[in-house]
């Protein structure tokens, strides 16, 4: 092999297109140590520095609402901050000795300068993770990180006109768009919908009366669900009846999601809809569930049916792929070599020899998986 592209192949698929004499750097030392890894050594030094996968360290933690914080994190090596503001990352916390990821929206806008990132994350009844991150993450507790993926962004340029629809955490992939284009002086006419309980339960109320202040054409609704009923869509005609002429970004609980896709498709709109879902629109799949064995991993797990496969392998230590865990990006697609599956949202069955995605798909009877 010629020895130039040797010390510039990638680092374990690590990469920093901004610093490539770096990832030089990186790259031969991962292949000159082995098969000691680099980070056997790099991380005594400092435990950001991994030649392998990406790591972070939380360096603040800001009490947003009563059940979710803000976690500002310091990316190490790789962590490439050329992200599209409304992407999401994958993030790793090591608990009761095995590594919980969940996926969760930046909600800071791309910056190369200040090297930070941070999330927001709301605590969930059912979400042990994101339980635990707002119960308190210490500050300096190292986590790992997946690098930013997901198609709900906004273009560069953005367009002349916006329309957010929002509800509970659904706010915060449009909070790193309007830091964004506030950054950039580029929130002209711009028009946000966001639905929250209570007013003591806005994400980013405060930012928000600043931003409706500081920009004109900046128009900031918060309706307050427990005492003013939920936001009717109907009423976008009167109060903002230039709707139909923006393009529309909209995340929050499946029913509100479900309801905008209803009146766009009946309005012809759907070219200007852009969704972010949360969580998965589940079938009726009652009655199934099974083993699920994990043939390269030699680990094998009892689970219901609402269990995705995904979740079932996390469980019993298996290293799964991930990326958007909503049936979405593609990363988490496996061959099925036995057995039955289920698609948790259409209820469609695949056998033996498909290529199923592990995080919208449960056990239906025994199966077995290429991991």
């Amino acid at each position: 092999m010629d020895l130039k592209k040797w010390l510039e192949a990638p680092a374990a698929d690590v990469s920093a297109p901004k610093r490539p004499k770096l990832n030089m750097l990186r790259g031969a030392f991962t292949r000159i140590t082995t098969p000691l890894l680099p980070d056997d050594y790099l991380h005594l030094a400092n435990p950001l520095w991994s030649a392998r996968e990406l790591r972070g360290r939380v360096v603040e933690v800001k009490q947003e609402t009563a059940t979710a914080v803000t976690l500002v994190i310091q990316p190490g090596w790789g962590f490439n901050f050329d992200y599209k503001p409304g992407q999401y990352i994958g993030i790793g916390l090591h608990l009761g000795g095995r590594w919980h990821w969940r996926s969760y929206s930046l909600t800071s806008p791309p910056n190369w300068d200040e090297k930070r990132i941070s999330i927001t994350v709301k605590a969930m009844p059912e979400g042990f993770l994101s339980s635990h991150l707002v119960g308190g993450v210490p500050q300096g507790t190292i986590v790992r990180l997946a690098a930013p993926k997901g198609n709900f962004a906004l273009p560069t340029p953005p367009p002349d006109k916006i329309l957010f629809l929002t509800a509970g955490s659904g706010i915060t992939p449009v909070i790193s768009m309007l830091r964004a284009l506030d950054r950039h002086g580029e929130l002209s006419d711009t028009v946000h919908i966001h639905s929250a309980p209570t007013e003591d339960e806005v994400m980013f109320a405060d930012e928000l009366s600043a931003l409706a202040e500081a920009h004109p054409q900046f128009h900031s609704h918060i309706q307050l669900t427990r005492s003013d009923g939920k936001f009717a869509l109907a009423s976008l005609d009167e109060l903002y009846p230039d709707w139909r002429t923006r393009e529309t970004w909209a995340c929050g609980p499946a029913s509100l999601l479900e309801e905008i896709e209803r009146v766009w498709k009946h309005e012809g709109l759907e070219d200007k809809l852009h969704l972010e879902r949360f969580e998965i629109s589940r079938a009726d799949t009652s009655g199934k569930g099974g083993t699920v064995t994990f043939a390269k991993s030699d680990r094998s797990t009892e689970v219901d049916g609402a269990t995705s496969l995904l979740e079932a392998g996390e469980n019993v230590g298996v290293q799964m792929p991930f990326g958007c865990r909503m049936g979405i990006c593609q990363t988490c697609v496996v061959p099925l070599t036995a057995g039955h599956v289920i698609d948790l949202r259409s209820g469609k069955q695949h056998g033996e020899g498909d290529r199923i995605q592990t995080c919208i798909s449960a056990a239906a009877g025994d199966c077995t998986l290429d991991l």
